[in-house]
């Protein structure tokens, strides 16, 4: 099963990993996130709730916030309101499961060819997890076209999503929370060779950073 969520919260993990975090556990509440902080159980609370960090948090729910951020050694604590949820309830769900955007969507592609199974599930969360948003369809769109050894157009996924309703927020001043420069990366399909592959550790959803797999012979993926 592949959870999607582009704006913005499976490619600020996927930064938080380039960066060199450890390990991200997602939860559902801003509490369980705390909580989990003041256990030890990761030292770096990053989300947000309405779009903003929650008080307490050490950062937001941008890429672009933490785009210059040293991860090394750490594990972060992660809770938004679509992405998050989608990967808690997929407990149980899947095999294997990966939280995917388009800045690693080829590699998700890879990791899903090389464990294949009878039935790929790709959930595009969309706003808040009740209502679709084109940068959520279009990847999963993207994946499947990918999954099926057909070809996809990055640029024409790019022109669509900045033609759509969800990108003006980004430059709303009176949501300084959210950057431009989040479109910017959220829209760099492909700029990580890697997966961000979920597994549940004692209860809890534990993302890391998937090995680039191999591809099977024959394959055009």
């Amino acid at each position: 099963m592949v959870v999607i969520d582009v704006f913005r919260a499976f490619t600020t993990a996927a930064v938080a990993l380039a960066n060199g975090a450890t390990s991200i556990v997602m939860v559902r509440t801003v509490e369980e996130g705390l909580a989990l902080r003041e256990a030890g159980i990761g030292q770096i609370c990053m989300g947000e709730v309405r779009g903003r960090a929650p008080d307490g948090f050490d950062f937001g729910n941008s890429p672009f916030e933490i785009s210059g951020v040293d991860f090394h050694g750490k594990t972060i604590i992660q809770r938004t309101s679509a992405g998050t949820q989608g990967i808690i309830a997929a407990a149980n769900q899947a095999d294997r499961l990966y939280a995917a955007s388009l800045v690693t969507a080829e590699a998700t592609v890879r990791a899903l060819v090389f464990h294949s199974r009878d039935q790929i599930s790709l959930v595009a969360m969309g706003d808040n997890g009740v209502k679709r948003t084109d940068e959520d369809e279009l990847c999963a769109i993207h994946l499947r076209n990918r999954l099926e050894e057909r070809p996809s157009d990055p640029d024409a996924i790019r022109r669509l999503i900045l033609a759509g309703g969800e990108v003006g927020r980004f430059r709303d001043p009176a949501r300084p929370y959210l950057h431009p420069e989040d479109v910017d990366i959220a829209l760099d399909i492909d700029g990580y060779d890697f997966a961000v592959r979920v597994n549940f550790e004692n209860g809890q959803p534990v993302a890391r950073m998937g090995r680039p797999a191999v591809v099977r012979p024959n394959s055009v993926i």
